[in-house]
Parts: C-alpha cells; structure tokens; sequence
C-alpha cells in the first residue's frame, strides 16, 4: 500500500527540506507517549517523566491522542520557521473548525484518507463518532473531545500554553543537542537535490520513498492506499531524530504535504529461534494480519476500531487477531467493558529491523 504525492510540473525547488522545532518536539512528545516504540530513548524519556511538574505530566496525558498514534497535522508544519514560538503562532492562525477536526482525527479514522471531513463543531453525525472514538480510547481522551469541542478557543490556549511549557521543561535543552544533527542532515539533503536532482534526494530520506519512474510523483510506502497533490504548494520534507523509526505523512485533503522523516539508521536486532521465527511469519503470512499488525503499531486499538478501520467484520477481526496472539504478537488489555490491543515490540523487533521498520511508518 502506497501514498502517492503528485508532484508533475513541480520545479524542485518546490520540494524543500528544512527543520521543525515543533515537529520534532511533537516527535519526543510521542517518545514520552510511547516509548516502546523507541527503546533507544528510553532513558531519556523515564528521565523527562521524572523531572516534569505533576500539572505538566496530567496535562500531556490528556492530550497524548493528538501525537500518540498519529500526529494532528497541524502539528507537522508544511512552513516551518526558526523557532517554535513562530510556529504556534501559524498554528494560532488556523481557524477553529480546521484546528478541531485535524484534532479528533484518530488513527482508524479513514476520512482523513479518502474525503474531507465534516467539521464536528458542526456537523452532528461527526460529533457523535468523534465522540464515540474518543470514549473507546479512554476517559481522559474522552474528556479532551468533549472540552474541545464545548470550547476550541480555551482548549487551544491550553494545549500551546502546554507545548510552552514542554519547551522550559525539556524540549530546549534537547533541541539545543539535535539542531547540529539535523542541519547536517539538511545540507546533505539539499545537497543532493542540487546537484543529482529529486530521485537521489528521496532515495536519501527513506527506502520507503521513491520517486515514480516518469518522475510524475512521490511514493510512498504507509498504512493505506491515498493519493494528493503537491501542486500550488509543493512538498516538506521535515528531519527528526526523536522520529525514528517513523515515517510520518500529512496528506489530508487541504493540507500541504508534508513527510516527516528519520535521519538516524535503525539498531541491528538480536536473533531469536528458528521456531519462533516460524511461527511468526506464518502469522504474518496473510495480508489482512500484517495490515492489522501495522494498524495497531501505531497505537493500541479495539475490535470494534479495527473492524470500522479496515470493513470487516468484528468477528473477522477477532480471528485475524487471535493468531497474532497466539504468536506472541499481541498483547490484550480490558479497559471497562473494552478490550485493547496493542503490539509486542520486543518480539516484532526480533524478526528484524526491516519488518520492524515496515510497521511502524
């Protein structure tokens, strides 16, 4: 499955490559959110938990959804400026309806795929499957909908007071440490696009993206099947140390695309049992499994939210996910009357840093 980026006409200059401080802090915000993910960081962030004011801490988990599975778009700037104060004052910029339903979008949202949404401030139906989303993620997330959607001025000024906060706490002092690392990066890219043209550039960033062979579009390799189009705005391309291994895309209807990528090269894994390894890729041997797996790598999710993600049926669903538990895949949690399932990153990560890496983009 691809994403698709048409970029025909486009002059290369309109694909650029600069730094974001409020993407990358939206990426460490994700480490702390979810630091399986990143077990090079782990350090780091049990480090930043410990120091963070009790406030701070409750006010990150309330709004964890807006980075943790997927990032809200207007967090991964498509004109990113030299310090994070300007770029929450383009995000002050947004009007309310835009802010809202970038907000309440979740990773089993398929409309940010295939139409734009409805704003939930004023369409009904999309209000109550905001909602209904919302409380299947839990209470805290709940209550974060249900505020926004009441007050979307207040709840904006909270959640930048809290990014400002982010920046006093931890994000200046570990800008400060990657800023060298990432313009390296970016001189290298520019480089390239300069002097071999757009194909060496994105060869550079990822694997997972290439050019098409006429040169007509960007490819890439993500979750689902989409397309957009660069024209008129062209394309960003955003560095990120804390990202890895994410490969991060903003491509809904009415934003400018936007690919937020790793400029660090994954850790070898260890080896594990040829049984285990049997086992395991006989799970993932079917398509609709290995579509599931790449779902919830992104965060943890319910039958239900498969099921709607993907149009099957929930006891479709349950049998795919059965065999990925019985391979040591998953793990399942009941939160109230949901249960919960989450991917085991241990033992994804032992069948190698290239399925690993196909998971989690």
């Amino acid at each position: 499955m691809t994403l698709r980026i048409d970029i025909s006409g486009l002059p290369a200059e309109r694909l650029r490559f600069a730094a974001s401080p409020l993407a990358e802090l939206t990426a460490m915000l994700h480490v702390l959110a979810e630091p399986g993910h990143h077990p090079q960081y782990a350090g780091w962030a049990g480090d930043v938990w410990a120091g963070l004011r009790p406030e701070l801490a409750e006010r990150l988990r309330e709004a964890e959804f807006l980075w943790r599975s997927s990032r809200a778009d207007f967090l991964v700037p498509a004109r990113p400026r030299p310090t994070l104060a300007e770029e929450l004052d383009d995000v002050d910029r947004i009007d309310d309806e835009t802010y809202v339903t970038a907000a309440l979008i979740t990773t089993c949202g398929s409309n940010r795929v295939h139409f734009a949404a409805p704003s939930p401030l004023a369409d009904a139906t999309a209000r109550e499957r905001a909602l209904d989303l919302a409380q299947a993620r839990g209470a805290l997330q709940e209550a974060f909908a249900e505020r926004l959607l009441a007050d979307p001025a207040a709840v904006r000024a909270r959640v930048r007071d809290t990014l400002e906060q982010c920046a006093e706490a931890f994000f200046d002092a570990a800008w400060a440490r990657v800023a060298v690392q990432l313009a390296t990066d970016l001189r290298l890219k520019n480089d390239l696009l300069r002097r071999q043209g757009v194909g060496a550039a994105l060869a550079s960033v990822s694997g997972a993206v290439t050019l098409a062979p006429d040169g007509s579009c960007v490819v890439i390799d993500k979750l689902q099947d989409s397309a957009t189009s660069a024209h008129g705005t062209g394309v960003t391309f955003l560095p990120s140390v804390f990202g890895r291994p994410h490969l991060v895309t903003v491509h809904a209807p009415g934003w400018q695309p936007v690919v937020q990528y790793p400029v660090a090269e994954p850790e070898p894994s260890e080896p594990v049992s040829l049984e285990t390894v049997t086992l395991r890729l006989e799970a993932l041997a079917h398509p609709v499994r290995l579509r599931l797996l790449r779902t919830l790598a992104r965060g943890p999710h319910t039958t239900g939210e498969l099921a709607h993600a993907w149009e099957l049926s929930p006891p479709e669903v349950s049998r795919h996910l059965a065999v990925l538990r019985r391979a040591g895949l998953l793990t399942a949690e009941r939160q109230g009357r949901y249960v919960r399932y989450t991917v085991n990153l241990p033992d994804l990560t032992a069948l190698g840093t290239d399925l690993l890496a196909v998971a989690l983009r």
